[in-house]
């Protein structure tokens, strides 16, 4: 064995035998991150509930081709932007950015705030006219350095007509903007401060609190496959070049459309995307004024914004039996997740798309809960990889039927039984299950046997 390739398999031994350090955060169990081994379980994916229609696009200003919609949690207020298209095409400089508000997330509010004139009337809730409006995509800047007259952020820009965006050739760009209060913008500078890629699509960003930067995500076109890139920054002007997603061998492509990538609430350091999946041939109804293709939406996740997990390759959220939603560009999550505190996550998805009646349905979620550990009747085992101890009890979400169980065993590096807990049953987001104060600083794995239950999250913590 030539001696480059025994230095090789010695490197993976010791990385595979380093145990992870998690820290106090919780991880949640949308891949396989932390399973060495499962026997008679799997990961599940849990559809959204479908709850209200909070807003219909019925104003002059707006209409049945508003577009791109992002959420935006500020304290409890929840504010939803997006493209009022009733001005003209994609290239229009009448397209306008308008946004509502909510106090729960289900009631929301058109504010009058007499800026820009848009359907014969300043009495509007528009806060920008252009053609970045096409997908002005803003977020509240967490960056703990952003100027207070920087607070948000946004990026926004179009493809130019005339070019071959498909292959790439994309003249002007994303242009950075800024607001002190999410309603007054400015460009940050004259020219884009993104040049590659396609742009006619959401194109969002937010900064990324755990790596300390911007981190965006952007359409581009893979092979003529609609797909998407990631992008850093320091200082939200000067980017990275872009690095196209990328994924397991046995996943196939699949046209996404726009990705919704958001942080997760509970866990910032794990990337959540919602990507709207776009079958261009199909045509359930036909004659329809868009033409072809349906669309739904799937879910993925990543730890680093390149790298991307899709065990669950079925829809997150299928049209359903309304045939208005089996028409082109409907079914198109917003990007953002609404953490009112009551357990539940709001998510918001678009419906018939191109038809007078375009709407925003409010999701649910529990809290952490898009996919779990999960056991039938029959139930099973998973072993962790090696973890080293960094808290003085570990904490559950986690959901049993009546007959349903979990119980966990913390074992030592020879195997053994060093801490066991109790069975647990019940439906807990914070459940306290296990006490590892002796184990601190140590190294161990976690073997857990489940029942007709699922296991969401957890977290070590003190």
């Amino acid at each position: 064995m030539k001696p480059i390739l025994i230095l090789f398999l010695l490197v993976q031994i010791m990385s595979a035998a380093t145990p992870l350090d998690l820290g106090t955060r919780w991880e949640l169990f949308v891949d396989d991150y932390l399973v060495a081994s499962k026997d008679g379980l799997a990961l599940k994916l849990h559809e959204p509930v479908r709850r209200e229609i909070v807003l219909t696009t019925d104003r002059p200003w707006e209409g049945p081709t508003c577009g791109y919609f992002s959420a935006i949690q500020d304290g409890k207020k929840v504010r939803l932007y997006y493209r009022g298209s009733a001005g003209g095409s994609d290239h229009s400089d009448e397209q306008v950015t308008c946004f509502v508000e909510s106090e729960d997330g289900i009631h929301f509010t058109r504010p009058k705030l007499g800026l820009i004139e848009a359907g014969g009337t300043k009495d509007n809730n528009v806060i920008w006219r252009g053609v970045e409006s096409h997908n002005f995509a803003p977020f509240l800047d967490a960056n703990p350095n952003a100027k207070p007259a920087e607070r948000y952020k946004a990026l926004g820009g179009v493809k130019q007509p005339g070019k071959n965006w498909h292959q790439g050739e994309t003249p002007g760009g994303l242009y950075a903007f800024a607001s002190p209060d999410g309603v007054h913008w400015k460009k940050m500078q004259d020219t884009p401060v993104i040049t590659k890629g396609a742009f006619d699509s959401q194109n969002l960003a937010f900064w990324d609190v755990t790596r300390n930067r911007y981190a965006s995500f952007s359409r581009i076109f893979t092979n003529k496959v609609r797909a998407i890139q990631s992008m850093t920054s320091t200082d939200f002007l000067s980017w990275s070049d872009g690095v196209a997603h990328e994924y397991a061998k046995d996943v196939p492509f699949a046209h996404f459309y726009t990705s919704a990538t958001a942080p997760c609430p509970t866990a910032p350091h794990l990337f959540l995307s919602f990507p709207k999946r776009f079958a261009t041939t199909r045509e359930k109804v036909k004659g329809h004024i868009g033409g072809k293709g349906v669309s739904d939406a799937v879910f993925m996740s990543s730890r680093d914004g390149t790298h991307w997990d899709r065990p669950f390759l079925e829809a997150w959220v299928r049209p359903g039996p309304d045939l208005q939603n089996w028409t082109e560009r409907s079914n198109m999550t917003a990007c953002g997740i609404y953490d009112p505190g009551d357990g539940e996550w709001s998510l918001y998805i678009s419906e018939h798309y191109r038809h007078p009646d375009h709407r925003i349905r409010r999701l649910t979620v529990r809290k952490q809960g898009f996919a779990s550990m999960h056991a039938d009747a029959k139930g099973g085992s998973f072993t962790t990889k090696p973890l080293k101890v960094t808290g003085s009890k570990l904490l559950l979400n986690s959901a049993t039927s009546a007959t349903g169980s979990l119980v966990i065993e913390a074992l030592d590096e020879a195997g053994a039984v060093a801490a066991k807990s109790a069975e647990i049953y019940g439906d807990e987001f914070e459940a306290n299950v296990l006490d590892t104060s002796k184990l601190i600083g140590k190294t161990i794995t976690l073997r857990v046997t489940m029942k007709d239950a699922d296991l969401y999250a957890w977290r070590f913590a003190d």
